[in-house]
């Protein structure tokens, strides 16, 4: 159906009618329609998922930095994370909250608890 109105527009073009600047207007209007349905509408709901991940993150999540660093979030400011990297010497580093890359694990209300 869509590539039956491609060809009728090109072809419009190619024969004795001229269907003129309508015609192709109509086919760089459609080219567009499709362009931001496969470049931009994707980019924008993966955006939206990063920031509800982090602004869900909380104390007691495991997370992964950009850099590869595997740590556990023992505190959450505006805009930086505190994670634990090693339990035997409870080495702290903080980060810029767009440094996460992923939530591993989230943390249990009962685990809080005990």
């Amino acid at each position: 159906m869509i590539w039956d109105a491609i060809t009728m527009v090109l072809a419009e073009g190619e024969g004795g009618e001229s269907g003129g600047p309508p015609s192709i207007l109509i086919l760089y209007a459609f080219m567009g329609v499709i362009f931001y349905l496969i470049f931009f509408r994707p980019q924008s709901k993966e955006r939206k998922r990063r920031d509800a991940m982090l602004s869900a993150i909380k104390k007691n999540d495991k997370v992964v930095t950009a850099g590869g660093i595997i740590g556990t979030v023992t505190s959450t400011k505006d805009d930086e994370i505190t994670l634990k990297v090693d339990e035997s010497t409870n080495t702290k580093i903080t980060f810029s909250r767009a440094a996460i890359q992923k939530v591993i694990t989230a943390s249990a209300n009962d685990d809080d608890k005990s």
